[in-house]
C-alpha cells in the first residue's frame, strides 16, 4: 500500500522524539540516445573519471564496476540552480553580489552572483568580502546573524540560507580564531553508471582549417589577448607579456590531436544508469532554531527543509535534464520510499506542481509557528564587493585596451 505523504506526517517524523529515518528516491535513467548509448561522465584532473565498485544487490557474489557520472557536490549545485531558476515561484531567499559597477569584465562572466550560486553557501568568501549598504557585511546586523549561525542556532539560515541546512556547509574562511562551524549535508544525491563497457574511452579528432595554414616560423603573442599576434622576429603584440607559440595556438592550421593532454575522455556505454537521492531525518534533527523557539517550531523548520528539497529535486530531475555535453538523460522510472519506524513504505511524490503546493503548505505551517522566514518571498538583498575583492577581480580581468 502506498503511504500518503502529508505535512502532518512529515512534521511528526522531523520531531525530536521521532524514530522515522528519512526518504529515499530511486530513478532509472536513460541516455537521450536510448539504452546503452554513450553518456559522458564528469572528468577530473588528469582526464580521469571517478571510478568505483558498488554492490548492485546484497546477494551479488561480486561488486559491479561503476563510474560516477555526477557526484554528490555536483548534484547539490544542480538542485540549488533549479531553485534559483524558479525563485519567483518558490520564494526562496536570495542575496545578490552586484558586480555591474566593475569595468572591463568579459562578457562571459556574470554581473551578479546569487547566494544560491555561492560555492560554500553561507560560509562563502564572496559573502565575507561583501558590503551591505556600504558597510562591511560582517558588521551589519544581518551579517552577524548569518555568519554566527550554527546548526543548533539556525534561525538565520532558515531565514536566508535554507540550502545550507540541506546541502551542508563549513565556515572555514573567517580565520583560525573565528568560527569554524560545520554542518553535514542532509540531502544526498548521486548519478551512477553501472558496468561500463569501457573505462578509458577517448575522443580522437582533427581540427580542420579551410586554408590549411602552415608555417615553420614562430608566432609571438600576448597570451592574455590573442587579438594581437605576429609571425617572425618583430612582434606586433600589445604589452610586455609576449609568448612564443605555434600557429595552431592562434586557432589556425590543421592540427591532429596527438598528445594525451589533447585527447579528451569520451562517452561511456553503461548497462544501466541510476540516480539515488536520500534525505536524512536524523541529520535534520540536529537542527534547532535556538532562542525561545518551541520544539514544534523546530519540527516545522525541518519539515520545511524536506519540502524544499523535494521541490528542488522535482524541478531538477523529474524531467529530462542535461548534465553536460554528451550527458543528456531522461527518467525512465522512479520510485520513492518512506523509511519509517515501522518499516519501509512506498510513497507517491507527484510532479513539480504537487511539490510546490506541498512546499507552500510547509512554509505556511512554519510561519504560523514563528519560524524565521525573513528572506522568503521578498526581493533579493543587494551586496557589493569590498575594495579587496574588487581589486582581486580587476587584477584578474584588467582592461586590455589600456
Amino acid at each position: 500500500m502506498t503511504k500518503q505523504l502529508t505535512i502532518e506526517t512529515l512534521t511528526s517524523a522531523c520531531a525530536d522524539d521521532s524514530f522515522d529515518d528519512g526518504i529515499r528516491i530511486d530513478a532509472e535513467l536513460e541516455p537521450i540516445g536510448g539504452p546503452g548509448a554513450p553518456v559522458k561522465p564528469a572528468v577530473y584532473e588528469g582526464g580521469r573519471y571517478q571510478l568505483d565498485k558498488r554492490w548492485a544487490t546484497p546477494t551479488d557474489e561480486k561488486p559491479t564496476d561503476v563510474i560516477v557520472i555526477d557526484n554528490v557536490p555536483s548534484q547539490a549545485n544542480r538542485l540549488e540552480e533549479a531553485l534559483r531558476n524558479h525563485r519567483a515561484a518558490v520564494g526562496v531567499p536570495e542575496l545578490l553580489l552586484d558586480l555591474s559597477e566593475i569595468p572591463h569584465l568579459p562578457v562571459h562572466l556574470p554581473r551578479q552572483i546569487s547566494s544560491l550560486q555561492f560555492p560554500h553557501r553561507n560560509a562563502d568568501a564572496y559573502l565575507k568580502d561583501a558590503l551591505l549598504d556600504g558597510a562591511n557585511f560582517e558588521r551589519t546586523e544581518l551579517g552577524k546573524w548569518i555568519l554566527d549561525a550554527t546548526p543548533w542556532s539556525a534561525g538565520a539560515l532558515l531565514a536566508w540560507f535554507p540550502q545550507s541546512l540541506l546541502y551542508g556547509f563549513w565556515q572555514s574562511h573567517l580565520g583560525k580564531k573565528r568560527a569554524q562551524t560545520k554542518h553535514a549535508r542532509a540531502w544526498v544525491s548521486e548519478i551512477v553508471g553501472w558496468n561500463p563497457a569501457s573505462k578509458e574511452t577517448k575522443v580522437m579528432g582533427l581540427k580542420g582549417d579551410p586554408l590549411n595554414l602552415s608555417t615553420d616560423d614562430k608566432v609571438k603573442s600576448d597570451p592574455d589577448d590573442r587579438f594581437n599576434w605576429s609571425i617572425g622576429t618583430h612582434p606586433e603584440t600589445a604589452g610586455k607579456n609576449v609568448k612564443t607559440d605555434k600557429l595552431s595556438e592562434m586557432g589556425h592550421g590543421q592540427v591532429p590531436f596527438m598528445r594525451d593532454s589533447e585527447i579528451a575522455p569520451g562517452g561511456v556505454s553503461f548497462a544501466r544508469v541510476s540516480q539515488r537521492s536520500t534525505v536524512s531525518f536524523a541529520q535534520l534533527r540536529r537542527i534547532a532554531l535556538g532562542g525561545d523557539h518551541s520544539s514544534e517550531a523546530n519540527a516545522a523548520a525541518r519539515s520545511l527543509l524536506v519540502a524544499l528539497g523535494l521541490h528542488a529535486h522535482a524541478l531538477a530531475f523529474r524531467r529530462g535534464f542535461a548534465l553536460r555535453s554528451g550527458a543528456e538523460l531522461n527518467v525512465a522510472k522512479t520510485s520513492a520510499v518512506w523509511l519509517g519506524e515501522s518499516g519501509d513504505e512506498e510513497i507517491k511524490l507527484g510532479d513539480a506542481r504537487d511539490s510546490l503546493e506541498f512546499l507552500n503548505q510547509a512554509r505556511k505551517q512554519a510561519q504560523d509557528l514563528g519560524v524565521p522566514l525573513d528572506g522568503w518571498g521578498r526581493e533579493p538583498v543587494m551586496l557589493t564587493p569590498k575594495k579587496s575583492l574588487r581589486n582581486a577581480i580587476e587584477s584578474t580581468w584588467p582592461n586590455l585596451e589600456d
